[in-house]
């Protein structure tokens, strides 16, 4: 690298035409210097009612509170699907559910033991190859989930210098797996792993009995802080898909010994034990090991926030966090959700309808805040609708990257949203085009929303619904029979957009032939 100021007396019978050409490369270098870093966090089925500044009372999120006042916090910020998979690939995309290469969960089938899920092709742009192109050190720490390491979706052939963490998010189940993926070489971690599924129907119920050797959470963050160190001088994108809160519940017990004991007393109002009859693992004190879960990822946030400051890096960052969809759905237990989440007891979803896997407001409304100090108002608040396809024209914006095609892309630039002003225009309307839990549409505009559930099934009777969002966010009152042309227009609009992916094909409206 060359030196900030280059005495001539140094250069001895250098030529000017030399002199010109490392004054040139300097420039180049301080150029890139200038470039913001962007780290990106991202929480994983973290409900919109489950920190602090979105209203929780129960669970304790001082760091992520933090970066709200600090930054903007969005009211109205959605993911790109209900699960985690088709999400992701909408986020590293760009794209929405009716144009998406992964529409759902689906494993690829390998035949190993943690195959993988379905992969992106090489065809498939990320937003990590073209902050790539522009000069970024690329870094993703935590949960992939868009192909193994041996097909095109591996994040080291999708623009990532550097991977860590679980490529597969079925191994992501335990946080006591077998080994991690650090780029593309699976490395053991634990001699004597915790599988992810457990139940224990009779007899006294310990924590401890899921726990090993090395807690998976801790390296990856380890790993994420070695990134930041090594690529300080540089402008970089650090990803941080984050696991938790996502069940099973194995958080670290200092954190579960924060909350109360009379959470989980029974004699006290309690639900007791939770023995695993909903999925996932165990667990003697499953409220306070949720809220634990909660309360380390924002320690995650703390210590990552923490080194950008230690190494002067701070003014010069955006810092992004959001949750990949709404919070755990319910179990096959009414006493219980899946994993033995009690989100009724945290007002996880803050009173909005649905859960993980489902196209409500609950399902797909999540949390956001950015702070990007000197470019964002400290303690600023949007409402405007915003959502996953819109991060890749945003920080390609900000990253000073070749600017892709608007048709190429499905989202807005909210840079200008970040300033306080009104978001443009939308070319594609918010949609949601969903291959799990029966399939399931969505479509947004402006303050409507029509939805449809059970396309999957050929026998459904359930129609369209359509809410106003302005004035129901709770979606408690279904509009389509009042105003079928809008109905009609949403789902016209939805149809003449949708591509076919032959991997996830779905029927058509009548449930009488595929959708050309």
């Amino acid at each position: 690298m060359f030196k900030k100021s280059i005495n001539p007396l140094y250069l001895g019978m250098a030529s000017l035409a030399s002199f010109s050409m490392i004054a040139s490369a300097q420039e180049t270098v301080d150029a890139q210097k200038k470039k913001p870093n962007i780290v990106f966090i991202l929480a994983d089925d973290l409900g919109y009612g489950e920190l602090g500044c979105y209203g929780q009372q129960k669970i304790k999120t001082p760091h992520i509170d933090k970066l709200a006042t600090d930054g903007m916090k969005f009211t109205a910020h959605y993911t790109g699907a209900p699960v985690c998979a088709p999400a992701r690939c909408v986020l590293m995309t760009g794209k929405h559910l009716a144009h998406a290469e992964i529409r759902g969960n689906r494993d690829s089938g390998n035949g190993k033991k943690f195959p993988g899920q379905w992969p992106i092709t090489a065809d498939a742009l990320t937003i990590a190859e073209v902050l790539k192109d522009a000069g970024y050190t690329t870094g993703g720490f935590g949960k992939w989930g868009l192909g193994p390491s041996d097909t095109s979706g591996s994040p080291m052939k999708q623009g990532f210098d550097r991977f860590y963490g679980y490529n597969c998010q079925r191994n992501a189940h335990s946080f006591y797996p077998p080994f991690l993926d650090s780029d593309e070489n699976e490395v053991v971690i634990n001699e004597n792993p915790i599988p992810g599924h457990a139940q224990k129907q009779k007899g006294p119920v310990s924590a401890d009995d899921y726990r090993a050797e090395l807690y998976s959470s801790d390296l990856v963050l380890e790993e994420a802080v070695k990134f930041i160190d090594k690529n300080k001088d540089k402008p970089f994108f650090l990803y941080l898909p984050f696991l938790e809160p996502h069940v099973s519940m194995q958080p670290p017990k200092v954190w579960v010994d924060f909350y109360p004991k009379e959470w989980d007393d029974e004699k006290l109002g309690g639900k007791g034990v939770y023995r695993g009859q909903c999925g996932y693992l165990p667990h003697d004190r499953p409220r306070a090991a949720y809220a634990a879960m909660i309360s380390d990822l924002d320690e995650h946030v703390g210590t990552i926030v923490d080194r950008l400051e230690y190494h002067g890096l701070t003014d010069n960052t955006i810092v992004i966090f959001t949750s990949d969809n709404g919070t755990t759905h319910g179990g096959r237990d009414p006493k219980f959700h899946i994993g033995g989440c009690d989100a009724k007891f945290f007002n996880s979803t803050a009173g909005l309808k649905g859960y993980k896997g489902s196209c409500y407001e609950g399902g797909i409304r999540i949390p956001c805040i950015v702070k990007w100090p000197g470019k964002i108002k400290p303690g600023s608040v949007t409402e405007e609708p915003t959502y996953f396809p819109d991060w890749f024209p945003t920080l390609a914006k900000i990253g000073s990257a070749k600017v892709l095609p608007e048709a190429e892309l499905d989202g807005i630039d909210m840079s200008g949203i970040f300033q306080g002003k009104a978001a443009p225009k939308r070319h594609e309307l918010m949609i949601w085009d969903f291959h799990n839990y029966g399939g399931i549409i969505a479509i947004r505009d402006g303050k409507w929303k029509a939805l449809r559930r059970n396309l999957l099934k050929p026998n459904a009777k359930n129609g369209w619904e359509l809410y106003d969002l302005e004035a129901d966010m709770k979606e408690e009152n279904n509009l389509a029979a009042k105003h079928p042309e809008i109905v009609d227009r949403l789902e016209k609009a939805w149809l003449e957009t949708r591509t076919i992916e032959p991997d996830f094909t779905i029927p058509r409206v009548d449930g009488k032939k595929e959708i050309k």
